[in-house]
């Protein structure tokens, strides 16, 4: 890993699990005291993660943590339940092994579990994320996938708030997962859809 990749990285993982929150100021100088670094890297990392709408830099105040702005919890969750829907019907339709689909959604559910007793929420939100795009992946439709990989960060970052400041428990929410497994593997399209709605309407509910 560069420099600059290391000071990307460092900032985007503190942006994204809300250390660094909406508004906050940061300065070159002190994130290249945290990392050991010059500047030349640190100013890389500034300008990819302003291309990547995470940080607002200007002459007057430097480099600020963009806010999630209003609405963006609803325009993703939009987003994802419209990916998830489509690729749900396309698995009952085309009956898709269910070994398979259980096989697939074994791994993110075991993650999440083990994150859940382990009280690590950066694990669990990682979990969950790979929960739904696992989903979507065994539809087989590239394309879906691909604008789900696009949703990634702001995902990520919209769950940690609702893990936190939100209040959502995670238990619950790894309860509805492992229905949503459960009727994928029946080939059970209706449930699926009643209990995903009920997912995204507990996320939209607490942003």
């Amino acid at each position: 890993m560069t420099a600059a990749e290391r000071a990307y990285a460092y900032m985007k993982e503190r942006i994204i699990r809300g250390e660094l929150v909406g508004g906050e100021r940061l300065s070159e100088g002190q994130i290249c005291a945290a990392l050991e670094l010059s500047r030349t890297p640190v100013h890389e990392a500034f300008l990819r993660l302003e291309a990547e709408r995470l940080l607002t830099l200007s002459s007057r105040q430097g480099a600020v943590v963009t806010a999630i702005p209003p609405g963006e919890a609803r325009d993703v969750l939009e987003m994802r339940g419209a990916l998830e829907r489509t690729a749900a019907a396309r698995v009952v339709a085309d009956r898709v092994d269910p070994a398979r689909i259980t096989a697939a959604l074994r791994s993110p559910l075991g993650y999440q579990r083990e994150a859940l007793d382990g009280d690590d929420l950066n694990a669990y939100v990682v979990a969950d994320c790979d929960f739904h795009g696992a989903v979507i992946s065994l539809s087989g439709n590239r394309i879906a996938a691909h604008f789900y990989d696009l949703l990634r960060d702001r995902q990520l970052r919209l769950f940690h708030q609702v893990f936190t400041v939100g209040g959502l428990k995670p238990d619950e929410a790894l309860d509805e997962h492992e229905d949503l497994a459960r009727l994928l593997a029946a080939h059970d399209g209706a449930g699926y859809l009643t209990v995903l709605e009920r997912h995204l309407a507990r996320h939209q509910g607490v942003l």
